[in-house]
């Protein structure tokens, strides 16, 4: 939802490559269609992304709707991939276009929907430390503010 209020301006043109600042370009692979890495546009990595992740919501062996049936065992795998990738939208936004956000009165919003996945994703260990560094600064304000002093990405 966040991503879709600056669509407008993460195009083709404007973000011809999927990054999170000079130092952080992402590629994108799903091991199935497409197998060797490509470089793509971030409009272009978030679509194939968000496609990529609902194949895996709606598939009934990785996300059992009922009780009976087991989570795969590469459960955890396939969900710290997800969440490793969904950071990176979040990294491309802030990077890219955090003054759009701010243009659109939307970082509150956006603070507060990175807030929550950076909880989460810390409580769960869903990402390592050092795909966060894109976004350390932020990360680690938020996390001193809600008292979790001795969370860092720098060790």
């Amino acid at each position: 939802m966040i991503y879709s209020a600056i669509t407008e301006f993460c195009t083709p043109t404007t973000c011809p490559v999927m990054s999170a600042g000079p130092k952080y370009e992402y590629l994108w692979a799903d091991g199935v269609k497409i197998k060797k890495a490509i470089n793509v546009s971030a409009p272009e990595y978030v679509d194939y992304l968000m496609n990529w992740v609902s194949r895996y919501l709606d598939d009934e062996t990785v996300f059992p709707s009922s009780g009976e049936t087991p989570f795969p065992k590469n459960f955890q795998s396939i969900v710290k991939s997800i969440f490793r990738r969904l950071f990176r939208v979040y990294a491309h936004v802030y990077h890219s276009h955090f003054d759009a956000v701010v243009a659109l009165q939307a970082e509150a919003h956006l603070n507060t929907s990175f807030r929550h996945f950076v909880y989460f994703v810390h409580e769960f260990q869903l990402v390592d430390k050092k795909e966060l560094v894109p976004m350390q600064d932020v990360i680690e304000g938020f996390l001193s503010i809600g008292g979790e002093e001795n969370f860092s990405l720098v060790e």
